[in-house]
């Protein structure tokens, strides 16, 4: 009932306004006193002009909740201000409904206020659905996700009135309320994590916490005031920490840190039951960064640490830029009290992330003047790729869905990747944890990513499918652009966007015929790279008695026999098969001396010119050693063949034999490959394959 008192209360003020034109109006005296706590020396008239605007715009304009709507952005204003906000970012959030709900145009908001702010209004204007239909909402976001690539405050903006409107959400009817939590805990919860703004996000996800799972809610609401209503054995842990600290001479500051309702939730899902120390952590706050060691030293000391619980945010920061040392540890009285220990810097930006980073765009002058904290942080990994593939996605509902699945890889990770050919070239990509070895291909190359075909870790070949590890140094194998592409089975691979939607587009170019050829070929070994291919193009003619006088001779569907691959300029000779289809084989093959002798047709057929490469199965006879099959595998890549399909069979006796099913630009480069296969140390001969499969 306060907080409704308190927007009551502002609205009141808003309408009476003040009794001096150029004197701060009291509705805003609150944001006022917020901002100059953070910000002593900021120049307060931009706020009043903005607030009077505002005001006047929106005067007349009431919430559902009954109130003046100005207690709407002022309310948002007052979030970001107590968050450390600078003053751009307030005079946006003060004028962010005027050009969506009032009379009041982005051209005025520019010529009063600047580009700045303008922007920043306009990111966070809503499309209208009118315009846009069911695709409104999706399209917004991907508009102020765009904007957000060059303004991070943009998000601050939106976070902040999503906050605010989830915490005035009851006067909405059930389904709706319910409707707003999901996308707020799906979106706009993920975001406001990676955006290291902790201090929304967890009030966030209380509030969807209450919409979506009202009975986990009042049951856990329950057992925070049962808890509350006794001693918190926190404080005398805490009281202890302090005294040693005291002790070691280390000035800090303990403070309990009490858990909110989801996380209290989740501990008891977790453990099955709380105990009296389950609803808190200590959270220790120190000057600098070698005090936040020296605290862990004393505790670890003085106390029975808990070493599985242990965490170094500080020397290997978050991707959302927190920072800080986590612990655990059991008293004398065997009660374990979780800990957080941090810089009072580092806890300004876990608490406000990058809204405590204030403008991405001052100068290096204006930084040193802020006594040199980071301004700009690089605009984040995560948000580099989903500006990337968001620009690829053909629909508002695949954008929504893809996004809301980025959104759910709450992890990143780095790898390290290296440019084939020996170049020495490093990369660094940063992936969501889960990523496989196809994720990273579009990453590191885009759409010309569909011509991976094999991929080494540390050395080692591996299957496209691994899921990389944090710092894993990786080589990914490309065929010659347009000599490979992918296979359905890369969606099963990848886990993100871009990768996705690069390959469903791929694949929806080709003819069906293609796709269904691409579905049914194997999966290669797990040691084995995979790759996509064109398939050679074969003419069949049949032959006539009396041969008719045109110039293309009536043709029929042709394949090649996997017995023998022929590639041209090899004879070869057809024999018609079910369905009406022609199969072509080598003359040589033992295939073809069988099936003549049993009185089967021939159909002559010969190689139509074309630009599609060839396909070749090549048998590589060796003696068996380590890493035999990659130095295979990279000869075949660096003479531009693609593997199709790899098998490597038991060692006897020391010798092993490999079987590739390998795509040739040009039937022309045969010999040259099969040569480089032979100078691969180890390697005693390379045959091509006539192997008796039986009837074609």
């Amino acid at each position: 009932m306060s907080a409704v008192r308190s927007l009551r209360k502002l609205g009141r003020a808003a309408l009476l306004g003040s009794s001096s034109r150029h004197a701060l109006p009291d509705a805003i005296e609150h944001v006022a006193k917020a901002h100059r706590a953070h910000h002593p020396g900021a120049d307060l008239d931009i706020l009043r002009r903005a607030y009077v605007l505002a005001e006047s715009s929106h005067r007349g304009q009431m919430r559902k909740s009954g109130e003046p709507y100005i207690t709407h952005p002022l309310a948002v204003t007052l979030i970001l201000a107590e968050l450390g906000a600078e003053t751009t970012t307030l005079t946006a959030s003060l004028l962010h409904d005027t050009v969506e709900d009032t009379d009041v145009t982005l051209d005025q908001v520019r010529e009063e206020f600047g580009e700045e702010v303008s922007y920043l209004v306009d990111g966070v204007t809503k499309l209208e659905k009118v315009d846009y239909g069911a695709a409104a909402e999706p399209e917004t976001f991907r508009k102020m996700l765009v904007a957000t690539g060059n303004d991070v405050r943009v998000m601050s903006i939106k976070l902040a009135d999503r906050l605010h409107n989830m915490r005035t959400l009851g006067v909405m009817r059930p389904e709706k309320q319910a409707r707003i939590a999901r996308v707020t805990r799906d979106v706009l919860i993920p975001l406001a994590e990676r955006l290291g703004v902790q201090a929304l996000k967890t009030e966030l996800e209380d509030l969807v916490f209450a919409v979506l799972h009202p009975e986990e809610y009042a049951r856990t609401r329950e057992l925070i005031r049962e808890h509350n209503a006794g001693p918190d054995p926190l404080a005398e842990i805490a009281e202890s920490v302090r005294a040693v600290l005291r002790e070691a001479g280390i000035a800090a500051e303990v403070l309990i840190r009490p858990r909110h309702f989801l996380s209290v939730h989740r501990v008891l899902a977790k453990r099955g039951e709380l105990g009296p120390c389950d609803f808190g952590r200590l959270l220790i706050l120190v000057a600098e960064n070698a005090d936040c060691y020296a605290v862990l030293g004393e505790l670890h000391t003085c106390f029975t640490p808990v070493m599985s619980e242990f965490k170094d945010f500080i020397a290997v920061p978050k991707f959302n830029l927190y920072q800080s040392l986590h612990t655990a540890f059991a008293d004398p009285r065997g009660r374990v009290a979780e800990v957080l220990v941090r810089t009072r810097r580092m806890h300004r930006v876990a608490e406000a992330g990058v809204i405590a980073l204030g403008d991405p765009h001052r100068t290096s002058g204006d930084e040193a003047a802020d006594g040199g904290e980071r301004a700009d942080p690089t605009r984040p990994g995560w948000l580099e790729r989903l500006l990337e593939w968001q620009s690829h996605a053909p629909d508002p509902d695949t954008f929504w869905a893809e996004l809301r699945d980025d959104l759910a890889q709450d992890r990143e990770i780095t790898v390290f990747c290296t440019d084939p050919g020996g170049t020495g070239r490093v990369a660094t990509l940063h992936l969501p944890a889960g990523a496989t070895c196809v994720d990273a291909a579009y990453a590191r190359y885009g759409a010309a990513g569909h011509a991976l075909v094999g991929a080494r870790l540390d050395g080692q070949l591996t299957p496209l499918g691994t899921v990389l590890r944090d710092g894993d140094a990786l080589q990914l194998l490309m065929a010659p652009e347009g000599a490979s592409g992918p296979s359905p089975q890369w969606l099963e691979h990848a886990r993100t966007p871009t990768a996705r939607i690069a390959i469903r587009a791929w694949l929806d170019s080709r003819p069906r015929e293609s796709r269904a050829q691409d579905a049914a070929r194997p999966e290669p070994e797990a040691d084995a790279p995979a790759a996509g291919g064109a398939a050679e193009r074969v003419r069949a003619e049949r032959v006539r008695e009396k041969p008719a006088a045109v110039t293309e001779p009536p043709g029929a569907p042709v394949r090649l026999a996997r017995c023998c691959t022929p590639v041209p300029p090899d004879a070869v000779v057809g024999f018609a098969v079910r369905g009406g289809a022609v199969t072509a084989h080598r003359e040589n093959c033992p295939t073809v001396a069988r099936m003549t002798a049993a009185g089967r047709e021939t159909v002559p057929v010969r190689w139509q010119a074309s630009d599609a490469g060839c396909r070749v199965t090549l048998y590589a006879e060796s003696l068996s050693r380590p890493h035999l099959l990659a130095d295979l595998t990279e000869a075949i890549a660096a003479e531009g063949a693609a593997v199709v399909f790899a098998e490597v069979e038991p060692p006897r006796e020391h010798r092993v034999r490999h079987t590739y099913t390998l795509l040739l630009p040009d039937a022309g480069d045969l010999p040259r490959l099969m040569r480089a296969m032979r100078d691969v140390p180890g390697v005693y001969d390379v045959v091509r394959a006539t192997r008796d499969q039986g009837s074609s």
